[in-house]
């Protein structure tokens, strides 16, 4: 008898221990890169140069005057490139899967008041939480901490995390549906949107709900830009899985008061008063983008399950998309770019990739 309990026991020890290896190797087969049927761009060719190493999960980034850069960490952290080399370390930060110290702002009038705003993860009594909290950035610290925005839902994953100032001088943030589908839906809720605030974190008198609300039915956004004649995109995450195909990963032009449909419509679906995506990466292939930037007449996006940066060309009204530095790199996340340069980020140390040598890194290309 206690021969058969031992042999059951190995015997249930081995099922267990090859589900996990399955599940282990399902997860990452899944974060590997999906075949891409967009045709490469010019810039492949393009010398790029290491600008960073040895980051830990670089969220995103802001050029500063001088030449000098800030890169938030995911952990925790916030680098600044340049003449210190500081190194600033915000506190209640919580890290999750999807979730930590995530977008960074500069102030439209930064160069007077050197005020920065950050997204992050935290805990609030014992409750998961993303905010909004600006500070005052000097030589050798961060000081004078306001809490613009607090309880945005969170989760492990979709918590969104992308803040910007717009042309209009307004702080737009990007939420995720904090992996609660109906609250993108709901325009009381502040999950599943793109926001619209005062620098102070209080409402403009135009937003289209009189709250704080600018655009619904998102299902985790990570990316914001604006384009030469001010209109703002947005790039989001897809099911993934959760509907047929894995994709429908969307490039959306955002406008005031629209619902982008999540849960309810995704890719090509369509649905009385929701807006389909300019563009999706449809049901064969996933983009996962993150990071956005307008450059010359051009979106540029990172991907981290596509390992690409991809470069969507704004003709009249038409986009045409296509890709760069296929798997060169690995996860790719933040972009930022100037008049001479495109600036973008590696994401290999997030868990869900294979790092490199000296991952993570920023690197820059010079634009055409």
């Amino acid at each position: 008898m206690k021969k058969w309990w031992i042999a059951a026991s190995l015997i249930v020890a081995l099922i267990a221990v090859s589900a996990l290896l399955l599940q282990d190797t399902l997860i990452r087969s899944f974060f590997q890169p999906t075949t891409s049927r967009i045709p490469d761009g010019k810039m492949s060719g393009r010398a790029v140069e290491t600008i960073a190493t040895n980051l830990d999960t670089p969220w995103s980034l802001v050029l500063l005057p001088h030449n000098e850069t800030l890169i938030t960490e995911r952990s925790g952290s916030i680098k600044r490139l340049g003449v210190n080399g500081q190194i600033y370390q915000i506190e209640g930060v919580e890290e999750t899967s999807e979730g930590g110290l995530l977008g960074i702002a500069l102030h439209p009038r930064f160069s007077e008041n050197s005020r920065i705003y950050l997204y992050f993860t935290t805990l609030r009594n014992n409750t998961l939480t993303n905010q909004v909290a600006s500070y005052t950035l000097n030589s050798t610290s961060l000081s004078k901490q306001q809490t613009i925005l607090a309880n945005i839902p969170a989760a492990n994953n979709h918590n969104g995390g992308t803040i910007a100032f717009g042309p209009d001088n307004k702080l737009y943030i990007t939420t995720g549906d904090a992996a609660q589908g109906n609250l993108a839906q709901d325009t009381s809720s502040l999950a599943g949107k793109i926001l619209r605030l005062n620098d102070d974190g209080s409402v403009p008198d135009d937003n289209p709900f009189d709250n704080l609300v600018w655009s619904y039915g998102h299902r985790n956004p990570q990316g914001i830009t604006w384009d030469d004649r001010g209109r703002l995109w947005s790039v989001e995450h897809g099911p993934s899985g959760e509907r047929k195909g894995r994709g429908k990963d969307e490039l959306n032009l955002i406008d005031k008061g629209i619902n982008y449909g999540w849960p309810i419509i995704a890719g090509d679906e369509t649905n009385t008063g929701m807006r389909a995506p300019v563009i999706h990466s449809g049901e064969d292939e996933t983009w996962a983008p993150a990071g956005i930037a307008y450059s010359h007449g051009s979106l540029f996006f990172a991907g981290l399950r596509g390992q690409t940066l991809y470069e969507a060309r704004i003709d009249d009204d038409t986009v045409v998309l296509s890709r760069h530095f296929s798997g060169k790199y690995g996860r790719l996340r933040a972009v930022t770019a100037t008049a001479k340069h495109l600036y973008f980020s590696t994401s290999n140390q997030d868990g869900r990739g294979n790092p490199q040598a000296a991952d993570d890194k920023i690197l820059r290309i010079r634009r055409p």
